[in-house]
């Protein structure tokens, strides 16, 4: 039996895919336990919000005067 230190993440399949892709570039997770369900890195919680508000800001409509 292993023990794992990490966060464990609740999301949508569609925020999950954001997350895995970022996951790419920089490994932060620890396992893919199912469909809404990850466990990550603690340390690298902050700098994934701050990605994920970079990512989901870039496919949000906006409409401009």
């Amino acid at each position: 039996m292993k023990a794992y230190k990490g966060m464990l993440l609740t999301c949508d399949a569609a925020v999950k895919q954001l997350i895995l892709s970022l996951d790419e570039r920089n490994r932060f997770i620890i396992m893919d336990l199912d469909d809404t369900h990850l466990l990550i890195s603690p340390d690298r919680i902050d700098w994934l919000r701050a990605e994920l508000d970079v990512e989901l800001e870039k496919n949000t409509y906006t409409l401009e005067a």
